[in-house]
C-alpha cells in the first residue's frame, strides 16, 4: 500500500525514476480498487440510483488516478532508459502493448542515467 500512496503522492511528478516494485504494486492496488466498485456495481444494479452512484465513483476514481498512472508509468519507462514518450508505442495494435509490458519488466538501469540515480541504491 506504500507503493501505492508513493505514486499518489508524486501525481503529477514525470521526472526521475521508478521501480518495478512501485510500477506493479501501484497498478495492482489500482486494479483491486476498480474491480470493487465494479463488483459493488454489479452487486447492486438492480437498485438503479446505487449503481449510478458507483459508476459515478468508478469515473471519478479512473479521472483521479489517470495522471499519476500516466506518471508511475513514464518514471518506470526512465527507469531502463527509456523516454517518457516510449508510452506513445501502445498506440501500435498488440505489438505495442506486448513491447510495454516487456520494458515494465526489464530490471533497473544499474547506476545513474540521464533520469537520475537508480532508485534501488538509493537509501531508504
Amino acid at each position: 500500500m506504500n507503493w501505492y500512496l508513493k505514486a499518489l503522492r508524486q501525481y503529477a511528478d514525470f521526472d526521475g525514476r521508478a521501480r518495478r516494485t512501485e510500477y506493479w504494486m501501484y497498478t495492482l492496488f489500482n486494479l483491486i480498487f476498480i474491480c470493487v466498485l465494479y463488483a459493488l456495481f454489479f452487486i447492486l444494479r438492480a437498485d438503479s440510483s446505487m449503481a449510478m452512484l458507483i459508476l459515478a465513483l468508478i469515473g471519478l476514481y479512473s479521472l483521479a488516478t489517470f495522471i499519476p498512472s500516466i506518471a508511475v508509468a513514464i518514471r518506470r519507462l526512465h527507469d531502463v532508459g527509456k523516454s517518457g514518450w516510449m508510452l506513445l508505442v501502445v498506440f501500435i495494435p498488440l505489438l505495442g502493448g506486448i513491447w510495454l509490458l516487456v520494458l515494465y519488466c526489464t530490471d533497473s538501469q544499474p547506476g545513474d542515467n540521464e533520469y537520475g540515480p537508480n532508485p534501488k541504491e538509493e537509501i531508504i
